[in-house]
C-alpha cells in the first residue's frame, strides 16, 4: 500500500492541473501591466442601444485581463460599456485569481456592482462569467439582492451544478485528508466538486431568481466542467445553448470557448441584446 501522503499529494496537484486548463496563456501580459483595449473606462457612459453596462467575470486560475483579451474588446467594439474585475485572490498567490470561498468572491463582486453602477449612472448591469464566473454571480443573485440590480447572467461553461472532473473527483472520499488539503488551499475548487456543501445551498429550492435572464453557453468538449449539461440551468427565463448545436465544427474545449471563440461571442451578444439577436452559425467566427 503506497504511503497516504504519497497519494494525497499526487491527487490534489492532478485536480489543480485539470481546473488550471482554464488558465489563460497571456498571464505575463497581465503582470506587464497590459492594456485593456478600451474596458474598464469609468468614463464610459451606456448608449441607448446598449443602456446596461457589461461586467465580465473571469474563471477559476484567471484574472481580469487575461480571461477576457477576446471578448472584452469584441463587446467594446459593439458598443458596450465593459467593465472586469478580479476576485477570489490569496495571499501570495499573484495573477491567478478566483481560489478563495466562492461566497467571499460573491461579495467582491457585490461591491463591484455597486461601484459600476455608481459610475455610468445605470440601474441595472449584465453579467458574463466564464467557468467559475459564470456560477459565483448566482450567489450574489440570490444571497446578496443581486437580482435587483442585474438584468441578465451570461455563463460560458459554467460549473453551475459542480464537476466530476471527469469522475476523478469521485476518487477524494478514499483518500484520507484530501478534501480537507482542497478546503485549505483552494477553497474554490472545494466549492465547486459535484455535491459540495456550497452547490447544494445554492441550488436548493431552484436555479433561477425572478427578474433575472439566465443563459448558459456550453461545449460538447468540456473537459473541465463534467458532464458538460452539468452547466445547464432549469426555470424560467433560462435558455441552455450547446456550441455545437450553432456550429457543429466547433471543436472548442473548456479554455477556447471562453478566451476566443468568436462563435461564442456571438451568442453572448444575442443573450446581451435578444431583441435584435441574430443567428448564429460557423460563418460567426467572422462576424
Amino acid at each position: 500500500m503506497l504511503p497516504w501522503k504519497r497519494v494525497i499529494r499526487p491527487l490534489a496537484a492532478l485536480l489543480l492541473a485539470a481546473a488550471a486548463v482554464t488558465v489563460p496563456t497571456a498571464a505575463n501580459a497581465h503582470a506587464a501591466g497590459a492594456p485593456t483595449s478600451g474596458w474598464n473606462d469609468y468614463a464610459c457612459k451606456p448608449s441607448a442601444a446598449h443602456p446596461r453596462p457589461v461586467v465580465l467575470v473571469h474563471g477559476t486560475f484567471g484574472n481580469s485581463v487575461d480571461n477576457w483579451l477576446g471578448l472584452a474588446p469584441y463587446l467594446k467594439n459593439r458598443g458596450y460599456c465593459v467593465f472586469s474585475l478580479d476576485y477570489g485572490q490569496l495571499a501570495g498567490v499573484p495573477f491567478f485569481h478566483g481560489l478563495g470561498p466562492i461566497e467571499k468572491s460573491a461579495e467582491q463582486l457585490d461591491a463591484f456592482v455597486d461601484k459600476v453602477l455608481a459610475a455610468t449612472g445605470a440601474a441595472e448591469t449584465d453579467i458574463v462569467g466564464h467557468s467559475q464566473g459564470g456560477m459565483m454571480p448566482r450567489h450574489y443573485l440570490k444571497f446578496l439582492g443581486g437580482a435587483d440590480e442585474v438584468n441578465a447572467l451570461v455563463g460560458i461553461a459554467p460549473s453551475n451544478h459542480g464537476t466530476t472532473l471527469n469522475g476523478l473527483t469521485h476518487l477524494l472520499p478514499y483518500f484520507p485528508g484530501a478534501e480537507d488539503l482542497l478546503n485549505d488551499t483552494t477553497p474554490a475548487l472545494a466549492d465547486q466538486v459535484a455535491g459540495s456543501d456550497f452547490l447544494t445551498r445554492l441550488n436548493a429550492g431552484g436555479d433561477t431568481v425572478p427578474g433575472v435572464r439566465y443563459t448558459v453557453i456550453a461545449t460538447r468538449y468540456d473537459e473541465v466542467v463534467t458532464p458538460y449539461g452539468s452547466g445547464f440551468l432549469t426555470g424560467p427565463d433560462v435558455r441552455n445553448v450547446l456550441l455545437q448545436d450553432l456550429c457543429p465544427l466547433d471543436l472548442s474545449d473548456h479554455l477556447a470557448i471562453g478566451l476566443f471563440d468568436r462563435i461564442a461571442f456571438h451568442e453572448v451578444v444575442n443573450a446581451l441584446d435578444p431583441a435584435h439577436a441574430e443567428p448564429t452559425t460557423c460563418a460567426s467566427v467572422v462576424g
